[in-house]
């Protein structure tokens, strides 16, 4: 087999199953795991997957511009949005961070809503800003365009004198093992401070981000105490069912 088709079988098993294991590629395509770890490195180099110590994982969706991703899948956003309207508590303190699944939530807020919300995405502050029952604590910092966030030592710093009952998390890549993860260092701070100080944590994901992962951890699955998605596959149901985290799809 020519190493060509090799990287292309390799890419479309990790299509179909997520995660490949070096040892098993080995035994599948009869070569050397030095061969096939050289493979994963070279597929890595093209961006066509994501090296983890044992094998590969799958890249996620391209992370391009925020009002670009705002068009992409709005539909299926919305379904999450409205799925998760239930466990935003009326008198109660909520983080909702910056991700456009997350805005399409904000844009389902009910216009008598009464809470609390404490975002660090300029997008959703404004969204929220005609609500009058609502008290928008918008998390200041450095502002990341490409995300539409605020982030850096600031918002950090900010993020430390408040208590929140749930903190809805903006998700770029979900992987059992590796866990949620995003590109940036500092967006990975903000994410973990935002976990620290909230009672519960929803996310919110499109089927294409289960089992990918970025270069940088937010932190482990189990983070999350509410998992909403689209129809789950039943091998990832019965995968995160094994995990402390309630699946809604």
């Amino acid at each position: 087999m020519l190493k060509e088709e090799r990287h292309q079988k390799i890419v479309d098993l990790l299509n179909i199953e997520q995660k490949v294991i070096a040892s098993d590629l080995s035994q599948r395509f009869n070569v050397s795991e030095d061969t096939i770890r050289r493979d994963l490195k070279e597929l890595d180099n093209q961006g066509l997957l994501k090296r983890v110590h044992s094998g590969a994982l799958r890249v996620g969706p391209p992370i391009t511009d925020f009002n670009y991703r705002e068009t992409v899948a709005s539909d299926r956003k919305k379904e999450l949005a409205h799925k998760a309207l239930p466990f935003l508590k009326e008198d109660s303190v909520i983080i909702i961070d910056g991700s456009t699944t997350n805005l399409a939530l904000a844009k389902e807020i009910p216009q008598d809503f009464r809470a609390t919300i404490i975002t660090n995405s300029p997008p959703i502050a404004l969204e929220l800003a005609q609500h009058s029952n609502l008290e928008i604590i918008n998390i200041g910092g450095v502002f990341y365009k490409q995300s539409m966030i605020n982030i850096g030592v600031q918002a950090y710093k900010q993020l430390q004198n408040i208590r929140a009952d749930l903190y809805v998390m903006g998700i770029y890549n979900l992987d059992l093992e590796a866990g949620t993860s995003v590109p940036t260092t500092q967006e990975s701070e903000i994410k973990r401070e935002m976990v620290r100080i909230s009672t519960e944590v929803l996310g919110m994901i499109t089927n294409d981000k289960f089992g990918t992962i970025s270069n940088h951890i937010v932190g482990p699955v189990d983070d999350l105490t509410y998992l909403i998605s689209e129809e789950i596959p039943d091998k990832v149901r019965k995968e995160y069912n094994k995990q402390k985290i309630v699946l809604i799809d």
